[in-house]
């Protein structure tokens, strides 16, 4: 089949050329209309329960989380003319497009008793701007007077004040949000110079928009660089320019497919999705390497361009195609998860490996095939003493210091074992961002001064409706803010139980002592004012239902990490069922920290079953491949190790499981048995050409394939450890332990799996082995794939110089 395709590409080059250039436009095309995605979450699958409860909860509360907080700092804003700019600035802030209202102290509002109309009325605390400090000082003590705000938007023992922005919600899932967030942030950087007071901005809908400003900011930098190291790669590997555009024109253009696949799909661009990339171009120039030196092997055997361009595609062919294959595994098994985002990934990165690995096979075939033979200086690189030298170090290691090999691997095993016990499930929601990121900082600000600004939500369904304004309910709701604030990690909670105090409060003319749940007496006065207020223009709407069966108390949290979350979630849970009776109440704990909490843990767990899926997935290819299962365990050892290596680094220098670091594994595991798989399979060559000498042939296999595994380790160990400079601690985590499992594997796969083979001699070997159910090599001829070092014998005189193919 390879050598009928090998002939139909090469007479075919120009048809292909010009279709692989149409679908080259179509998916440009396509690319240029893919956005970014804005919206929050899609880490648990539509069924789950958590996720279910939060949808639920939007549905009867509207939407969670859409409040952008602004911090002041310090008793400078109570002076008349600060706090007067701080009243502008909110008026300005509600001007903006995509700005629903503010609320801070300047713009609250105070219930006034209407006796003429039986009711409470809103008024405005400040209803003009102080003209003097004296009028400030009686303004500020009026606003002290209501203790329904403390702690809500003021901290009187920090002197810290809080303005709540409040935003568009359907606006802040579209580009629209940057255009928002920077009249915004200009707004009060200008607010901040005029009155030399510090300020901070936070909230889940400005981190967002930061973040994706970050991602959008990286993306280009991080494939220009990727292009750049694989280039200079590629010059220093064949010391010519031609070849060095060719390969990167072919990643390029396998980038803009990808890309062009995720617009066809519908599929947006996450943070995830930023490095797919360069993550084609890391994985697909080692593609390009293999190729163009199987080209210039052949071309020095014999001296024919189109002959060697021919066996590039017969021969090499079906082992790209495998060795790929593996690499796209790793990805493809995100796609069993049920998680959206891990799936939208997992099928680009798969399509973006595969669809690289036809490109290379057309396209670098075809191109070379327009140019004249290389020349003596572009074959230079085959002559390498330097490698040769450490090839020779290699062999002879292997052979016979087996004993060393066997016991710095065990050591290191057992010392990985020993980190992976360390091993801790922690995940942020602020992970990704830099520690010296402005917005880390203004976060810790408010964790600092009003405990956090990540939403909690405790629903309460009391069964009945009307069970909400109960005196039993509002005794427990109130029971149940006062356990709140005995946690530091929680801010002042606030409920119905609160509004009730508030509206007694403004019955008895603004009193602050009469701040309390309502008793027999007071109800016989103020119910009628309730009742009055009870339509669309009573503050309680914020807190109940319209049937006033189901009640909510908010509460804000610092992002403390799962691990502590998981244990504060857990407690509390216990004391609410000591307080609403699960047989009377169905109480519902949500909001986006728990929906990130259970996402983190979903991920991670459908992430571990994914390298499950990985493992069993490479395992049967490798099957079908070599046909004996003690050289699939040979071959498995010098794989699994280093996966054990990086966890117990992980443990030992104490980074967390969570999503970006569990992505390692099984990306790492797909990328490295490639090696396995090409020395296995030369192996397998070798015992043919030796009459099954198996010493000779582990030799021979070895000084074989180990500049290859060296040459293609290196590309992808120099394109990955770029992703260590990322600004996002997920994306750094991924490229960081991506080398150093790679890095690891290329060492055990040179050194362990030969001396494994060696050591273990006739215990492995099989008939079954020698006659597999799947051949990658022709093994009818001596092919040398990965050789790359060779003496140039002088071209066969009648050799052709035309286009003929080689119909062998």
């Amino acid at each position: 089949m390879w050598a009928w395709l090998a002939n139909r590409v090469l007479r075919n080059r120009i048809a292909i050329l010009i279709g692989v250039a149409l679908c080259t436009v179509f998916f440009g095309y396509r690319a240029a209309r893919v956005e970014m995605s804005y919206k929050h979450g899609g880490l648990l699958p539509r069924t789950d329960s958590a996720y279910v409860d939060y949808e639920r909860f939007l549905r009867t509360f509207s939407e969670d989380g859409n409040v952008i907080v602004v911090g002041a700092e310090g008793r400078a804003l109570y002076t008349a003319e600060n706090f007067a700019a701080w009243y502008e600035l909110g008026n300005d802030l509600r001007r903006i497009h995509g700005i629903d209202s503010i609320f801070s102290e300047a713009h609250l509002f105070e219930l006034v008793r209407d006796d003429s109309l039986k009711r409470f009325t809103v008024r405005r605390v400040m209803d003009r701007v102080p003209a003097d400090q004296a009028e400030m000082d009686t303004l500020l003590a009026r606003i002290r007077s209501l203790p329904f705000y403390e702690g809500l938007l003021y901290n009187d023992s920090t002197d810290a004040s809080l303005m709540m922005v409040f935003v568009n919600a359907a606006l802040f899932n579209t580009e629209g949000r940057t255009a928002v967030v920077n009249a915004l942030g200009d707004r009060i950087d200008a607010f901040a110079e005029a009155t030399g007071i510090r300020t901070h901005v936070s909230g889940l809908p400005w981190i967002r928009v930061k973040s994706t400003q970050l991602v959008k900011g990286e993306m280009p930098i991080f494939m220009g660089l990727s292009l750049f190291v694989c280039g200079l790669l590629l010059l220093l590997f064949f010391r010519s320019w031609r070849v060095t555009w060719i390969c990167l024109g072919v990643v390029a253009v396998s980038v803009i497919w990808s890309f062009g696949a995720m617009g066809l799909l519908g599929y947006r661009i996450t943070i995830l999705q930023s490095v797919i990339a360069p993550l084609v171009i890391v994985t697909g120039v080692p593609n390009c390497v293999f190729l163009i030196n199987a080209y210039h092997y052949e071309y020095v055997r014999h001296g024919n361009k189109i002959k060697a361009l021919q066996r590039v595609i017969s021969r090499i062919g079906a082992a790209a195609f495998m060795t790929n294959a593996t690499t796209a595994v790793g990805f493809t098994t995100f796609c069993i998860t049920n998680s959206d985002t891990l799936i939208e990934f997992g099928w680009i990165a798969t399509i973006g490996i595969m669809v690289l690995w036809a490109l290379s096979m057309l396209l670098i075939p075809i191109i070379f095939s327009f140019f004249p033979p290389p020349k003596p200086r572009h074959l230079s690189h085959l002559d390498r003493r330097w490698l040769d030298r450490a090839v020779e170090w290699i062999v002879t290691i292997s052979r016979e210091r087996r004993p060393l090999i066997y016991s710095i691997t065990t050591l290191g095993t057992v010392l990985a074992c020993i980190g992976i016990l360390r091993m801790k499930d922690e995940s942020r929601i602020v992970d990704d961002l830099p520690e010296d990121n402005p917005v880390l900082a203004d976060l810790r600000f408010f964790e600092s001064n009003f405990k956090g600004v990540m939403p909690l939500e405790i629903v309460v369904d009391t069964k009945k409706k009307g069970g909400a304004l109960t005196d039993a309910t509002l005794k427990r709701i109130v029971k149940l803010e006062d356990t709140l604030a005995a946690y530091p990690e929680f801010s002042q909670a606030i409920s119905i139980a609160d509004a009730v105090k508030f509206t007694k409060q403004a019955f008895y003319g603004g009193n602050p002592e009469k701040y309390a749940l309502l008793n027999s007496t007071d109800k016989t006065f103020i119910l009628p004012y309730l009742e009055g207020a009870s339509g669309k223009e009573g503050m309680a709407r914020a807190f109940i239902d319209s049937t006033r069966q189901i009640t909510r108390v908010t509460v804000q949290m610092a992002d403390v990490g799962t691990t502590r979350m998981d244990d504060l979630l857990g407690r509390l849970r216990t004391q609410v069922d000591s307080i609403f009776d699960p047989g009377k109440y169905v109480v519902t704990l949500t909001g986006t920290c728990v929906v990130f909490l259970k996402g983190s843990s979903y991920l991670v767990e459908n992430l571990i079953t994914s390298l499950f899926w990985a493992i069993v997935i490479i395992v049967a290819l490798m099957a079908l491949l070599f046909n004996s299962f003690r050289i699939l365990v040979v071959a498995l050892i010098p794989n699994m190790i280093p996966l054990l290596f990086t966890a117990g680094l992980m443990g030992f220098f104490h980074i967390p499981i969570k999503p970006s670091t569990m992505l390692v594994f099984g990306i790492a595991l797909g990328i490295a048995v490639d090696n396995a798989i090409h020395f296995l399979a030369r192996y397998r060559l070798e015992l043919k050409l030796t009459g099954n000498d198996l010493h000779k042939s582990v030799d021979l296999a070895t000084r074989e394939v180990s500049v290859g595994i060296i040459y293609t380790s290196v590309v992808l160990l120099a394109g990955f450890s770029l992703f260590g400079f990322s600004h996002f601690g997920g994306i750094r985590a991924l490229g960081v332990l991506t080398t150093i499992t790679l890095l690891i594997a290329m060492l055990t796969n040179l050194l362990v799996l030969p001396s494994l083979l060696l050591s273990l001699n006739k215990r492995i070997m099989s008939k079954a082995f020698q006659e597999p159910l799947l051949e990658i090599m022709d093994e009818e001829d001596d092919i040398e794939l990965m050789e790359l070092k060779l003496d140039r014998p002088t071209p066969e005189p009648d050799a052709p110089e035309g286009d003929e193919v080689d119909e062998r």
